[in-house]
C-alpha cells in the first residue's frame, strides 16, 4: 500500500487503510472515503488532488492525502 499522495492519476485504487486522528478519519468517512472503497485520482496539482469517490469529485490537500493508503484495484 502507498499513500494516495503518491498514487498515479487515472487508475482505479482501493482504499486499504486510513490513518491519522479520529477527527481526520471521521471527516474522510463523511466524504465517502472508507476502507474497501474504489477511488480514482482525477487531477494532481502540486500534491493537492481531485479524487473521484462514488459519484462525486472531491478536492483534498496533501495534508489529508497522506493519511489515505491505497493499492491498485
Amino acid at each position: 500500500m502507498l499513500p494516495l499522495l503518491l498514487a498515479e492519476k487515472g487508475s482505479p485504487l482501493r482504499i486499504g487503510r486510513i490513518t491519522g486522528r479520529e477527527e481526520t478519519r471521521r471527516f474522510l468517512e463523511n466524504l465517502g472515503f472508507s476502507v474497501g472503497e474504489v477511488i480514482t485520482v482525477v487531477s494532481d496539482m502540486n500534491g493537492s488532488l481531485i479524487v473521484k469517490v462514488k459519484d462525486s469529485r472531491i478536492a483534498l490537500g496533501k495534508d489529508v492525502t497522506g493519511h489515505i493508503l491505497v493499492s491498485k484495484e
